[in-house]
């Protein structure tokens, strides 16, 4: 039940996302959420209290997951969700308020903000999928984020835990809850778990998966797994999974969406089909017609996730394009330009274009990894300066967001 200065702030929100829309700001959905919150510190929990509530987060692969989530959750009834991945509080704001008669809810949240979200909205399941370093000048050191989701989680010792096994800072974050399922997700980037955040101690991986030398914190045997063509679970339950959605990656991601929507009740089978559907979020994957070009957009925000999207970049493209901005959203210190492994583009026939307000840091670090290129700043004239037919795109957060806007309003 939402108070009276809930309904109040709720319809000065209202108020404000109409303008914006009007004005041609933009869809209006966070400066309602923020206008909301502002007159109603309490809302969220209002909002929140009711519905049984996924928690989704993580450094890389939020919003892919949580769409799933809320596609498998449909067989058991409304769900409200933030889409378009508006994932601090006004966003979820914005999506409480924009369908308050759905039982359900499926939250992407940014990790920074889980724990006061968390204590707010009570969730029932809380999906960890992975911890890496993201815009340090932002977010800060990642063994700061994980203590402060191991300490949130012992708050919500009710809530179910789907984590990432794989992932040795989701595992420590998760480790003493007494309701984990664990999911073997895959966790390919390595660099920022080299030692235990429990002991500090040396963090050795092998064929069973990785352990600690010095203490007796080790992989967890998963609940669920994924292989090639099937998700696995618990008693021997064995599904073909079939994805809209490339990479192995999103199996991973697909399998913590299953996961969680199973610890809700909803049928394991029917929550993989509803995965499968998913195929493109908020413009990622999506492939535009421009002009002579056929464009597929792919999102990277920091080393990890640039490892995974260059893992997805067609070897046969004949062109691709990288954009990089260095906006606050993106994180101002572009210095993780140098931990990603370009290198690869220098043996693959394809030309690559280096663009972006930041391109000419990218230009030097594709150098140094002898990768021949061209430098076009502006990311709809480097697409177009590309040979007819297909091109990769790989953005960063706002590079992203303009070219995928400017492709669709031009294409």
């Amino acid at each position: 039940m939402v108070s009276v200065r809930g309904r109040l702030a709720l319809a000065a929100g209202a108020v404000a996302r109409w303008a914006s829309r009007t004005s041609g700001r933009g869809a209006g959905a966070m400066i309602g959420g923020l206008v909301a919150m502002t007159l109603d510190r309490s809302l969220l929990a209002q909002l929140g209290r009711e519905r049984r509530t996924v928690v989704v987060t993580g450094t890389n692969g939020k919003s892919t997951t949580t769409r799933m989530v809320a596609a498998a959750l449909r067989d058991l009834g409304a769900v409200a969700t933030n889409s378009e991945g508006a994932n601090m509080d006004a966003g979820l704001i914005a999506a409480l308020a924009a369908d308050r008669a759905a039982a359900l809810a499926a939250l992407e949240v940014d990790e920074m903000h889980v724990p006061h979200v968390a204590d707010a909205v009570a969730p029932a399941v809380i999906v960890l999928l992975n911890l890496s370093r993201d815009q340090l000048d932002r977010v800060g050191e990642i063994n700061t984020i994980e203590r402060a989701l191991r300490a949130a989680l012992a708050r919500h010792p009710d809530a179910v835990v789907v984590a990432n096994c794989d992932d040795v800072l989701v595992t420590s974050a998760a480790y003493d809850h007494p309701r984990v399922v664990w999911v073997a997700a895959g966790g390919g980037w390595s660099a920022d778990s080299v030692s235990c955040p429990r002991s500090g101690e040396i963090i050795v991986r092998d064929a069973a998966g990785w352990h600690s030398t010095g203490a007796d914190f080790r992989r967890p045997a998963p609940h669920w797994w994924v292989d090639t063509d099937h998700l696995h679970g618990p008693d021997g339950l064995v599904l073909a999974m079939r994805l809209a959605l490339p990479g192995a990656v999103n199996r991973g991601n697909a399998a913590q969406a299953v996961a969680a929507a199973v610890a809700l009740g909803a049928a394991a089978p029917a929550a993989v089909a509803a995965a499968g559907t998913v195929e493109e979020v908020a413009g990622r994957y999506a492939r535009i017609q421009y002009g002579p070009h056929t464009v597929r957009m792919l999102l990277a925000k920091n080393p990890a996730g640039w490892q995974e999207a260059l893992a997805m970049v067609d070897p046969h493209a004949p062109a691709v394009v990288i954009a990089v901005n260095g906006q606050v959203p993106d994180g101002v210190d572009l210095s993780w330009l140098w931990d990603v492994n370009f290198e690869h583009f220098g043996a693959a026939d394809t030309a690559v274009v280096a663009a972006g307000e930041r391109g000419t840091d990218l230009a030097v670090r594709l150098g140094y990894a002898d990768v021949a290129h061209t430098l076009v700043h502006d990311p709809v004239r480097a697409v177009e300066s590309c040979p007819p037919g297909h091109v990769e795109v790989i953005a960063n957060y706002t590079a992203f967001l303009h070219l995928n806007r400017a492709l669709e309003r031009h294409g």
